[in-house]
């Protein structure tokens, strides 16, 4: 069923969406930062982690946007690598700024697990 976003655009999904898109940015400017920090931030599976889970981020906002019917399936995608990079920037636990990455992505996983629940 084709639900038109105008209408059925809960508030629930308004607040997905926003953490989706603080999360993308979050990963984006955490990227940035090790870039520039170097050595043991610059661990390509920490980085290609938060650049999958930045690029999930933003599909999945355009998914809720769009009201696609896979919605629901790229919530639950989303949840696990925010989780996955959540896990990743925590073991940096003594840098804030990663720690601030990391709490940013269980948001962003806690949200999106709960709209995989919303019937489609």
């Amino acid at each position: 069923m084709m639900m038109m976003m105008t209408e059925s655009m809960t508030s629930e999904m308004q607040m997905c969406m926003d953490v989706c898109m603080e999360c993308h940015k979050m990963c984006m400017a955490t990227m940035t930062y090790c870039m520039g920090k170097g050595g043991k931030y610059m661990d390509m599976s920490m980085m290609s982690m938060m650049r999958d889970c930045s690029e999930m981020c933003m599909m999945c906002m355009n998914m809720m946007m769009g009201g696609s019917e896979f919605m629901g399936r790229t919530c639950m995608l989303c949840a696990e690598m925010c989780d996955r990079c959540a896990m990743a920037c925590e073991m940096m636990s003594d840098d804030t700024k990663m720690m601030e990455c990391a709490a940013a992505c269980r948001k962003c996983a806690e949200s999106c697990r709960s709209m995989q629940m919303m019937p489609a």
